[in-house]
């Protein structure tokens, strides 16, 4: 039997999840929080958060360092796909910009923004598993260059794109060096505070002025994304419970049962988007996926919610994406702007997947399932294995889409198995100890109607616009190679297995 979770057409009322005018909390709004507030508070209410704890804890660290000493597979041959990328060397030199546009705007300039936060992110990274402090010391300048210039995200809507993918990404660069002597954290937390925070929370609330259901799932996920880490590198921890009701019980597409609206008996999720393309299917799956882990490392555990739906979601699109039949309930969405033009848009089928398409996300997904939990997860470790090593940024194309993951998940998150205890449901929280030495002994821091790449009809206004021109970026970020009867499409629809539009 199919279970359902509602119907996407339905205009669901919205849910305030701040009680008083139901708008989101801002960075440094009062509010109470009760112990019981998040899903699994990562200790008493005032208790500290763990540091560094987005996706990279003290522990995760420290075991890629030694992995990568011993010379331990596949951990070596992850650290040589960073080594080897140019974003990684210690010669990179900043490129700030006071006004980033994306979408629109002069210059369109977003590109410097993601090419410096991935350098940085994968010096810091670089310096963690080498301790060659060259390393960490380029990853503060990039930083500390763009948080005392970046003011303002500007550009069509894809500006809220900007805001929540260099957000979680900013973030978690820095939260690798926040230790570091040279490194300005505060004002680090005040750009993600006043530039990326505002937006991404804004879309969670008001979806630039559209319905609900007008942006797709991986809209949302990017915002979704920034506000946690923002809460998480912020010491914030109403922005943290903000980000954690959204997952559960968010009104848009991104919130976890409307990105997975239906389960099916053979335990498979159905990931909406994948009535949209196999590209940004993959994106959201690799989001969501981020949201958990950085959530699980506080504490708080996302990648269980709902009896594993994410898990369920992502072996969903990892066996389409690699060739395999997989069922698609018809839906329809509603589209527009509220109070302007509006429309309707149907996917009726799964869409054509190419199976050489991957991004850098299985690995981390597969490690916490089979790994941490101990669950089988066919689906997901077949992906990662094809994909393995991960790269990232740099690694998938120049263009955005090959930046949309930090990546070197081979690296980051290939894990021994952990024994669970029976009935053990819920992530241990990281500690935060005080900076200790690091390798080098220096202290260390932290289908049907197929739907168009952008949500809005010609001529709908600005609202789901992609003015970036990136169409071209999903082939290229994705590693698809060229042929000469030109990309290999398998439509998968199943139609002889479903019974009726529901899909069994």
């Amino acid at each position: 039997m199919t279970l359902r979770y509602d119907d996407v057409t339905r205009q669901i009322s919205r849910r305030s999840i701040v009680k008083a005018a139901g708008i989101g909390i801002g960075i440094g709004a009062s509010a109470t929080v009760t112990a019981t507030s998040l899903a699994t508070p990562a200790g008493a209410a005032g208790a500290p958060l763990a540091h560094p704890g987005l996706l990279h804890t003290r522990a995760d660290l420290d075991r890629m360092a030694a992995k990568v000493k011993a010379g331990a597979r596949p951990y070596a041959a992850g650290f040589a796909k960073l080594t080897a990328n140019r974003h990684a060397q210690s010669g990179w030199r900043p490129n700030p910009q006071a006004v980033v546009y994306r979408g629109s705007g002069t210059p369109e300039n977003y590109r410097i923004l993601y090419n410096d936060i991935h350098a940085a992110y994968q010096n810091a990274l670089r310096y963690h598993v080498s301790g060659e402090e060259a390393h960490a010391d380029t990853a503060v300048a990039i930083l500390n260059a763009w948080s005392g210039k970046l003011t303002r995200l500007e550009g069509s809507a894809d500006r809220f794109l900007a805001a929540g993918l260099y957000g979680y990404q900013f973030a978690n660069a820095a939260e690798l060096v926040r230790e570091h002597g040279d490194f300005d954290l505060g004002r680090a937390r005040e750009l993600m505070r006043n530039v990326f925070h505002p937006l991404s929370d804004d879309f969670l609330t008001r979806h630039n002025n559209a319905v609900v259901t007008n942006y797709w799932p991986n809209w949302d996920l990017t915002a979704l994304a920034c506000v946690l880490a923002t809460g998480i590198f912020c010491d914030e921890r109403a922005v943290i419970e903000r980000a954690v009701e959204y997952f559960k019980h968010g009104d848009g597409m991104g919130s976890v049962k409307h990105a997975v609206p239906v389960v099916h008996e053979d335990g498979l999720g159905e990931w909406v988007e994948a009535g949209r393309d196999q590209g940004h299917a993959l994106l959201g799956v690799g989001l969501m996926g981020t949201v958990c882990e950085m959530a699980w490392n506080q504490g708080i555990d996302l990648y269980g919610y709902d009896d594993s739906r994410f898990l369920k979601g992502a072996q969903y699109v990892a066996k389409w994406s690699l060739g395999g039949d997989v069922p698609y309930t018809a839906n329809t969405r509603r589209k527009g702007a509220i109070g302007g033009w509006s429309g309707s848009e149907t996917a009726s089928g799964v869409a054509g997947v190419d199976p050489s398409m991957t991004r850098p996300i299985w690995a981390m997904i597969a490690n916490h399932y089979t790994k941490r939990r101990g669950l089988p997860a066919s689906y997901l470790t077949r992906a990662a294995a094809k994909a393995a090593p991960e790269g990232g940024g740099g690694d998938y194309g120049p263009n955005s889409g090959g930046f949309d993951q930090l990546g070197f998940g081979t690296l980051a998150f290939t894990r021994d198995r952990v024994e669970v205890a029976a009935g053990a449901t819920t992530p241990t929280p990281a500690s935060s100890p005080s900076p200790g030495p690091g390798p080098s002994g220096g202290s260390r821091g932290a289908g049907g109607v197929r739907p168009q790449a952008s949500a809005s009809p010609v001529g709908g206004g600005d609202l789901a616009a992609t003015g970036s021109g990136d169409g071209a970026g999903w082939a290229a970020a994705a590693g698809i190679g060229a042929v000469a009867g030109g990309l290999l499409l398998l439509r998968r629809r199943d139609q002889g297995r479903r019974r009726g539009t529901a899909g069994d």
